[in-house]
């Protein structure tokens, strides 16, 4: 975790886009903050992307026994309650740092499949590919709507976060931090399809290199309603209820705001 957070004190100097990205979301996102407290935000949040890095690849080749006391799982019970109705269970997530340590020490307790966008480096693709099927039995391209709906009609849980910009395709601008934001409605429409049980699940590194909280929470009730509108806003509301207890775990680095609405100026 040294390393890493040294890894990420370099890249805030070198990266200069992605600090340029990360600090125009901070701003956007939590106005009330000084430029102090922001700049502070950015440094800790840089230092969790270098964590971030050093726990990918933790996670995708240290043997099993060395990870066996990282993970402290609350709520596993909420997975199995969901399972029980035998119609799949979408894991809803977000990006957060620590995604890939949090999905190899839950699928310790549970296997499920995971739902990925492709890497455009075709070595690094297939590295992470193989690497993530060999912790999670199966990874899903974000395209394949088939194979995901295979998975859960197997009954598999699915790991699945909506809360990135895909454009304007099937996405509605709903806000996120008060901030109107493209988001993909296909949380709702996937679990009205496959009637899959939507589990939020969310990874969070502890201080003092004590390890991983991975908290389950109850599948959400009355999900879908039948308005879709509502049901992105609902999501992004608990998304936002979980980055904001730890803000500097979350990534930062993506252009969440890049697509706007029609007339409205990038922020970038």
């Amino acid at each position: 975790m040294a390393v890493g957070r040294r890894l990420g004190r370099l890249a805030l100097r070198l990266a200069s886009a992605r600090r340029h990205i990360a600090a125009v979301n901070l701003r956007l996102c939590f106005p009330a903050l000084s430029e102090e407290e922001r700049q502070r935000l950015l440094e800790r949040h840089f230092e969790s992307l270098g964590m971030g890095i050093v726990e990918t690849a933790m996670s995708w080749w240290t043997p099993p026994n060395r990870l066996r006391h990282l993970g402290h799982i609350e709520g596993l019970e909420n997975l199995h309650h969901a399972l029980e109705r035998g119609k799949g269970v979408l894991l809803l997530s977000a990006h957060f740092t620590s995604l890939e340590i949090g999905g190899r020490l839950l699928a310790r307790q549970v296997p499920f499949h995971v739902m990925y966008r492709r890497h455009k480096n075709p070595l690094f693709e297939r590295v992470m590919r193989k690497a993530r099927e060999r912790n999670f039995e199966k990874a899903i391209d974000r395209d394949d709507l088939r194979g995901l709906l295979r998975s859960l009609r197997a009954n598999m849980p699915v790991w699945y976060a909506p809360d990135q910009d895909h454009g304007r395709h099937h996405s509605v601008f709903v806000d996120f931090f008060g901030i109107p934001a493209a988001t993909v409605t296909a949380t709702a429409r996937l679990a009205r399809i496959s009637g899959a049980a939507v589990v939020p699940f969310f990874p969070e590194r502890l201080p003092g290199n004590r390890g991983y909280r991975l908290r389950v929470l109850p599948a959400l009730e009355h999900f879908p309603s039948g308005d879709d509108r509502h049901d992105t806003l609902r999501i992004n509301r608990l998304l936002e209820q979980e980055i904001a207890r730890i803000p500097e775990q979350y990534l930062w680095v993506h252009r969440r705001f890049k697509t706007r609405p029609e007339g409205e100026p990038a922020p970038y």
